[in-house]
């Protein structure tokens, strides 16, 4: 919950709650009356702390119900917006193979050192441990650890999966497998690019995993899992981390979750550039920072592989995307941040 969504009061957030109920109960909302229009039920709460467990009691005679609601106020929220790229690992063995001067010979990285310039974006880079060749991370060198951690206030690394395939590596797999891949991939990036440039994971490889690998992520530093929360063609919510069908559902139309069993906040990515021709960038953005329940966080996702000539699927325009994407919510106030720091990219 945020300012867009309710009205600010001294020390608080008030916010508005409906529902229904037997025509002849009584509604209370936080221990207050509520408005009663046949079955409907709207009434007020006020979020005071960080989380709040809002009450709607109902009673009829003898008969009574009651409901309950954890509600999480960003007191500090401002427009802003994430942006992550994932299935990285050609960039690394360019780098590894050509053996650069500075990273930012590599062609890739120069572009997005651009994009900083330009409009001081940020960029989290979830990486594979291998290209599924014979270059792994662990070849990669260390001597340009001082230019990753002179950079390390725009771009970070992060894990994704051990390779590209096979597909949903983890959505099936022993929990034990994603931390031991994880644990891998992280020291490696410790290694070359320091503790710095080091991000917890912010998208799991096909944003799939066991629900018990919540809590292990959110242990390992994980705070904001990034998915589509969208139908496949079957009708079956698809990239949701396994999340049940109700709460994909409402990701699907909102920014944000938590699953406080966990502490891991789940969000909903708003445009995957890569998937979006360059005429439409615009136009699937401006109705999402049109919506209060979707606008407050843009969290923008592309994947590597599409900037590379050799790639089967190369997007020769895929930079002017991200340009464009960047542009237009810069245009419209939103700022670049890390959502992993602090809370949601804001002070805790």
């Amino acid at each position: 919950m945020h300012a867009r969504l309710g009205r600010e009061v001294p020390g608080g957030l008030e916010i508005e709650l409906s529902g229904r109920a037997p025509r002849d109960a009584a509604v209370l909302v936080q221990g207050r009356p509520a408005g009663r229009d046949g079955e409907a039920f709207r009434g007020t709460a006020v979020l005071r702390e960080r989380e709040t467990e809002v009450v709607v009691t109902a009673h009829s005679g003898s008969d009574g119900r009651e409901a309950k609601i954890r509600l999480v106020w960003d007191r500090h929220s401002q427009k802003r917006y994430r942006f992550v790229i994932d299935d990285n690992s050609f960039f690394l063995r360019d780098i590894t193979q050509q053996g650069y001067k500075s990273l930012f010979d590599c062609f890739y990285l120069k572009m997005l050192k651009d994009l900083n310039a330009k409009y001081g974006a940020r960029f989290t880079l979830n990486i594979y441990y291998t290209t599924g060749d014979d270059w792994n991370l662990s070849q990669f060198p260390e001597r340009y650890r001082s230019e990753w951690e002179a950079n390390a206030d725009w771009l970070r690394l992060a894990f994704h999966a051990y390779a590209n395939d096979p597909p949903r590596p983890y959505q099936d797999a022993p929990v034990e497998k994603l931390l031991a891949d994880m644990d891998l991939i992280n020291a490696q990036i410790h290694r070359i690019a320091g503790p710095e440039t080091f991000s917890p994971v912010v998208v799991v490889h096909w944003g799939m995993t066991r629900p018990e690998a919540w809590k292990p992520l959110f242990d390992r530093g994980a705070r904001v899992l990034g998915g589509y929360f969208r139908k496949s063609a079957g009708g079956a919510w698809d990239v949701n981390y396994r999340l049940d069908d109700v709460r994909s559902e409402w990701l699907s139309r909102h920014d944000l979750l938590k699953d406080f069993a966990s502490g891991i906040i789940f969000s909903k990515v708003d445009i995957v550039v890569n998937s979006t021709p360059l005429d439409k960038i615009v136009p699937v953005l401006a109705p999402a920072i049109a919506d209060p329940r979707q606008g407050e966080i843009i969290d923008l996702l592309t994947h590597e592989q599409y900037f590379w000539p050799f790639y089967q699927a190369y997007l020769p325009d895929h930079a002017e995307r991200l340009d464009r994407a960047i542009a237009f919510l810069t245009e419209n106030g939103y700022k670049p941040v890390f959502l992993q720091d602090g809370f949601l990219g804001g002070p805790e």
